[in-house]
């Protein structure tokens, strides 16, 4: 159920006592708190959430067990009964503690009942109540594109959500659409998307003052994913509704940079098309000159998402942004070496990847970094073209993805690349399962320390 953080506590809050596992007995509990969690066999297991009794069937407050991470917090939203509710204690991260608590509330309603019950929880003192209204204001964006199906977040679909983006935090926005994307050479976009009834487009936002460093995200904006000619069996066909996660994820980073207000020139660049099947679908063995002169090879159509990645990764290395980020559903590769809740990601900037990894421990975004290994280069190559878009054998294909998405970045000061899955495949204590937003807290937490 939704959860509302407030300042003051009110007169009737009840009281959520903290038991580390194992830790009952040291847990400071009244007598008949501490009788009635032995009665029930609760002794502090991570997530677990046991309700108080009190007088007259009345409720008396609960206990709930922290174990390893402030996100096991999160639970709590759908375990506790709806009212006024407060900490006993300060959790170990309160800030942390209260996201969790607000991501745990989060429900997918645009296509079936509202939820009428909610949770209102005291903030943790010291928390900045503001920081985690954006954080969590960016994640839930995330969630609800990704959860959209692509009969309503197609790509002109998408263009508006990032409107409504732009107009609410005063950005420009420019399109470029169908057939233009020829006329202004994004030739693999526009191959990639021109198969379907809704075209393809590249959008383009902007935000900040001019002379602002700039921190430049792309995002792989497929909105469905067929696999192309090379179609995929229709089992992997099921959720690539979410093959649009990586423009989802921008654009939740990009609504917290630009909720903090933070002194950077942000540019969000999400290349919007569908990969279907017609016939003027581009074709295995077809040669595709790029936006940066490079030509391709299609050694398969279902790897369409690097290729409209490295049009608008050309574009936007030229204007040679201090950060430049992409992210992208780009590999099931990725999800076979590391699975579904650790993304990997790639840079050659060892500062940057020091911050991410930090980062990432420090407020439990998971991020693990791979290797751009440059010998693994060789295998993009082509008999006809400047390289091919996929490798002739299936080994290491995040990391030779990644290095296909190199090749169009050369004068970013600081390049990362993040293969994400954007999804949950099972409820987590912090949200249900469906759509989700990685790395995005991570990288929102480096960009404040370096531009904020």
């Amino acid at each position: 159920m939704p959860v509302e953080l407030v300042a003051k506590k009110p007169r009737k809050a009840l009281a959520v006592h903290l038991v580390r596992k194992d830790g009952l007995d040291a847990a400071n509990l009244p007598p008949e708190a501490l009788a009635w969690a032995k009665a029930n066999g609760f002794s502090g297991e991570a997530g677990r959430t046991l309700v108080l009794p009190g007088k007259d069937g009345e409720i008396d407050g609960a206990l709930f067990g922290t174990g390893e991470g402030a996100l096991q917090a999160g639970s709590l939203a759908k375990a506790l009964p709806a009212g006024d509710w407060h900490f006993a204690e300060t959790p170990a991260d309160p800030e942390l503690s209260a996201l969790a608590l607000v991501l745990g509330g989060y429900a997918f309603t645009r296509y079936g009942k509202k939820p009428t019950k909610a949770l209102r929880f005291v903030l943790p003192a010291g928390v900045d109540a503001d920081r985690v209204g954006r954080v969590a204001e960016g994640v839930f964006l995330v969630r609800d594109l990704v959860n959209t199906p692509t009969s309503d977040m197609g790509p002109e679909a998408l263009e508006k959500a990032v409107r409504v983006l732009a107009n609410r935090h005063k950005a420009s926005i420019s399109v470029i659409k169908g057939d233009d994307l020829i006329k202004k050479n994004f030739p693999m976009i526009h191959a990639v998307g021109r198969a379907s009834a809704d075209a393809p487009r590249l959008i383009d936002l902007t935000w900040g003052p001019k002379n602002a460093p700039k921190v430049t995200l792309v995002g792989k904006g497929v909105c469905f994913d067929t696999g192309g000619l090379d179609i995929k069996p229709s089992a992997s066909m099921l959720l690539m509704k979410k093959d649009m996660g990586g423009a989802a994820n921008v654009l939740g980073l990009a609504s917290m940079i630009m909720a903090a207000n933070l002194k950077v020139r942000l540019r969000v660049l999400i290349p919007a098309v569908e990969n279907s099947i017609s016939a003027n679908a581009f074709r295995p063995g077809d040669v595709l000159t790029s936006r940066k002169g490079i030509t391709v090879e299609i050694g398969n159509t279902d790897a369409e998402g690097r290729l409209v990645l490295a049009d608008a990764l050309a574009l936007a290395d030229d204007e040679q942004p201090q950060l430049l980020v992409d992210m992208a559903t780009l590999t099931g590769a990725a999800r076979v070496a590391l699975g579904p809740d650790l993304p990997p990601f790639y840079t050659d900037d060892d500062s940057l990847a020091a911050e991410l990894s930090a980062a990432a421990v420090a407020i439990e975004d998971p991020l693990w970094r791979m290797p751009l290994w440059k010998p693994y280069d060789a295998k993009l190559s082509s008999k006809i073209a400047d390289m091919n878009n996929v490798t002739a054998d299936s080994f290491a294909g995040s990391i030779t993805a990644a290095l296909f998405l190199k090749r169009f970045v050369e004068k970013s000061q600081s390049w990362a690349h993040f293969d994400i899955f954007a999804w949950n495949p099972a409820e987590r204590p912090y949200g249900p399962a469906g759509g989700e937003a990685q790395a995005i807290r991570a990288l929102e937490r480096v960009i404040s320390s370096r531009f904020g």
